[in-house]
């Protein structure tokens, strides 16, 4: 069979398909918009259910908080009520305090009026009390003033005279019990020193433990002839400008014959220009540059001795771990004095005597002996810094690993600062004794005249007295007192009384022995 082709297929055909195709698009929109209402119904009741669901959980979340809100308005209305309650109750409480201050107010009030008026009784009293003894006295002092007229008709003497005789006799009976009371005092402390050995020795040593220094500053240099003066000035004064610029002192040239003075109050540079001076007279070349190779040779030789003289000292007092710069500063003492003592040799007598007195007293006596042998090497840079060398000392030593008890033994050797331990009292002590041996020390004839004339003045001032002599230059004080007059007991009544004017009236160091003499003889000739 052969297939129709286009034009075979006749328009019957094509009219019935197309109105097929009509019909089923018909039916399809039909269709579409059927199933369109019905979505858009079911929207519109699940819609319509969703907002009744949202209005009755409003309605119960609305409830819910109205309830919240009214229990919470009861909660606060409650608390509020019991914090009124709370607060009138404080109230009431109050007012029954002060209705019982007002009570006892009152009450007080009642026995104040009844004070009152027995005070006024009282007074009375006494004003009444007061007339009668008035009157009483008046006639007891005429009474007395009657029966003194009669003792001087019998007695020959007015009333001045008699209070005289009266005191003296008091005076004396007074003298005699008070040197019974003080030789008693000191007899029983003496009994009792051995079992307060440590206790009053450390006392003692800080009373006793002063010194008063008084540093020489200038030096002197010879000259073989008068005529080197000149050659010192040098041309225009060219020569001494040098010396002192190259050493730091001052030179000095005067009229005195034979010398020219070197002042500086460091030791170290004093001590290089007076060896430059006499190396330079010596050599007879002087000028500049001279001068200069000169102080520049010196002053590294003095270094040197400086060195070794702070090992020698570490040496001789068997120190160990002392920094170099102690060790240096310790050898520039070697170069200060002080009352004519040099200051090194000073501090290693301190350091053996700290030694010994700490050996005495159950200490260690190797602390001591480090304390006593630095208690002084603030003088070693003392004129290049503000403050006391003790202080100066103190922080010295504290830069380079000193530690306790040293640095306050260094820094209150002279009282500057509390005492920590038994070290720095021992120093003092040591220190004083150092300084206060005979011949330690020079002081001036003038000055040492001078305390001897005042240690015998003071001690001839007292009754009984007869003669008084310093002694052991003016370490100890001899009294002799009359026999007839004076008792054993005002002796030492007297020894206490001169030795306390000594310490309150003069400055020594050390300390002064007063020794009152009471002789009595009995002579008889046989024949």
């Amino acid at each position: 069979m052969m297939p129709l082709g286009l034009g075979q297929i006749d328009a019957g055909t094509l009219i019935a398909g197309a109105g097929g195709v009509v019909v089923g698009v018909g039916a399809g929109v039909l269709l579409a918009r059927t199933l369109a209402r019905q979505a858009i119904g079911k929207a519109g009741a699940e819609a319509k259910a969703t907002l009744a669901r949202a209005e009755a959980e409003a309605k119960t979340a609305a409830e819910r908080i109205r309830v919240e809100a009214e229990k919470a308005a009861l909660e606060r209305k409650a608390k509020s009520d019991e914090e009124i309650e709370k607060a009138r109750g404080e109230v009431r409480e109050t007012e029954r305090r002060l209705a019982k201050r007002e009570d006892g107010i009152d009450r007080k009030e009642e026995t104040l009026a009844q004070r009152e008026q027995s005070l006024t009784r009282q007074v009375d009293a006494i004003a009444a009390r007061e007339a009668q003894i008035e009157k009483t006295h008046a006639e007891a002092q005429a009474l007395v003033e009657k029966q003194k007229e009669t003792l001087q008709k019998v007695a020959g003497m007015d009333a001045d005279q008699a209070r005289e005789m009266l005191l003296a006799k008091v005076e004396e009976e007074s003298r005699h019990e008070v040197g019974k009371v003080v030789r008693k005092i000191v007899e029983d402390a003496e009994r009792d020193a051995k079992g307060k050995a440590r206790e009053i020795t450390l006392m003692a040593v800080q009373r006793y433990a002063s010194e008063h220094t008084s540093e020489s500053t200038v030096r002197t240099v010879a000259l073989p002839s008068d005529d080197i003066k000149g050659r010192i000035i040098g041309r225009e004064g060219r020569n001494i400008r040098a010396i002192e610029k190259a050493t730091g002192t001052d030179i000095i040239v005067d009229d005195t014959p034979g010398v020219i003075i070197v002042s500086c109050f460091d030791k170290i540079r004093q001590a290089v220009a007076v060896e430059s001076l006499e190396r330079l007279i010596a050599d007879g070349r002087m000028h500049p540059t001279r001068i200069e190779e000169v102080v520049e040779k010196v002053r590294s030789e003095i270094s040197e001795k400086v060195l070794k003289a702070g090992r020698d000292a570490v040496l001789e007092v068997n120190l160990r771990g002392l920094h170099p710069k102690v060790v240096e500063a310790m050898g520039k003492l070697h170069y200060r004095t002080s009352y004519g003592q040099n200051v090194l040799r000073h501090s290693i007598e301190v350091a053996y005597l700290c030694q010994i007195i700490a050996d005495q007293l159950g200490l260690d006596g190797t602390i001591a002996r480090r304390c006593g042998f630095l208690h002084d090497i603030g003088k070693a840079m003392d004129h290049e810094m503000e403050g006391g060398h003790p202080k100066i000392g103190m922080d010295f030593a504290k830069q380079h690993g000193e530690k306790e008890p040293v640095l306050n033994a260094i820094g209150g050797h002279h009282a500057d600062i509390p005492s920590t331990s038994f070290y720095t009292p021992i120093v003092m002590a040591a220190d004083a004794v150092s300084s206060a041996r005979p011949g330690a020390r020079r002081e001036s004839m003038e000055k040492y005249i001078q305390r001897l004339n005042e240690l015998q003045d003071i001690a001839s001032g007292f009754k009984g007295v007869t003669e008084a002599y310093a002694i052991q230059a003016g370490r100890e004080v001899r009294v002799m007192v009359d026999a007839a007059k004076v008792d054993d007991d005002e002796a030492f009544l007297i020894a206490h009384q001169i030795a306390k004017r000594v310490s309150d009236e003069l400055t020594f160091p050390g300390e002064i022995r007063v020794t009152v003499l009471r002789e009595t003889r009995a002579i008889e000739f046989a024949r």
